[in-house]
C-alpha cells in the first residue's frame, strides 16, 4: 500500500516545518503499518495557480498527480494562516479539481477507493475550521475520508511558539496522528476488498 503527504507550508526547503513535522508522526505510524510514503514538499515545487492536471512549463503538479493516482491514501498537512489552510493546500485543492473529471480503465472517477486524511498545525484557533475545509474538498474530488482521519496541535488563540519549540500537547496530537494513521489503513484496505460502485450514468 502507498501513501502521499502533501507538505502546504508556506516555508521552503531547508527552512524547519512545524507542520512537516507532526505530519512525520503519522508517516511513521503509516510505515510501520507496512505503507509507502511519498512525500512532497509544495513550497520546493513549480506549481503554478489553475485547475488543469498539467498547466505547462515546467509544471511540477504532473508529478505529484502520478503519484496520487499510484496511491490508496492522501494525507494533507496545512499550517493556519489567519484561520484558514495555508494557500499552497489550497492550490493543492484547485489543482486536484481535475481529478472530478478524470476516469480510469475501468470508467470510475480516479479518486474513487483512494482514502484522505489531514494534519494541521498553527498558534491560534482554527484547525476544525482548517479540517473541514480540506475534507470538505476532498470528498468533493471523490476521496474517502475515515472515522477520526486528522490530528492538530495548536495552542489556542494570540501567538505562541511553534510546535517545534513547544512540547505541550504534543502527547494528544502524536496519539491522534497514530490513530488517524490505522483508520486511513484500515478504510483503505476495507476498499480494496470491497471498491466503491460505478456511479450511474
Amino acid at each position: 500500500m502507498r501513501a502521499v503527504l502533501l507538505n502546504c507550508t508556506l516555508k521552503p526547503s531547508p527552512q524547519p516545518s512545524n507542520t512537516g513535522a507532526l505530519a512525520d508522526v503519522v508517516a511513521g505510524s503509516l510505515r510501520d503499518d507496512g505503507v509507502e510514503v511519498t512525500a512532497f514538499r509544495l513550497a520546493d515545487l513549480k506549481i503554478p495557480p489553475g485547475v488543469q492536471t498539467d498547466m505547462g512549463d515546467g509544471d511540477d503538479w504532473p508529478r505529484v498527480h502520478e503519484a496520487i493516482l499510484a496511491a490508496e491514501i492522501l494525507v494533507v498537512a496545512s499550517p493556519t494562516w489567519v484561520g484558514r489552510p495555508s494557500s499552497l493546500a489550497q492550490r493543492a485543492l484547485e489543482r486536484m479539481d481535475a481529478m472530478i473529471s478524470e476516469t480510469g480503465d475501468d470508467g470510475r472517477p480516479v479518486a474513487f477507493d483512494k482514502v484522505a486524511g489531514v494534519v494541521v498545525t498553527g498558534n491560534e484557533d482554527g484547525a476544525h475550521h482548517v479540517i473541514s475545509e480540506l475534507c470538505g474538498g476532498m470528498v468533493d474530488i471523490g476521496f474517502t475520508i475515515p472515522a477520526q482521519a486528522w490530528t492538530y496541535w495548536h495552542l489556542g488563540p494570540g501567538p505562541g511558539p511553534d510546535y517545534l519549540d513547544e512540547t505541550k500537547g504534543h502527547d494528544w496530537a502524536h496519539s491522534t496522528g497514530r490513530t488517524m494513521a490505522a483508520n486511513l489503513v484500515a478504510t483503505a484496505r476495507a476498499l480494496a476488498a470491497a471498491p466503491l460502485p460505478t456511479p450511474a450514468s
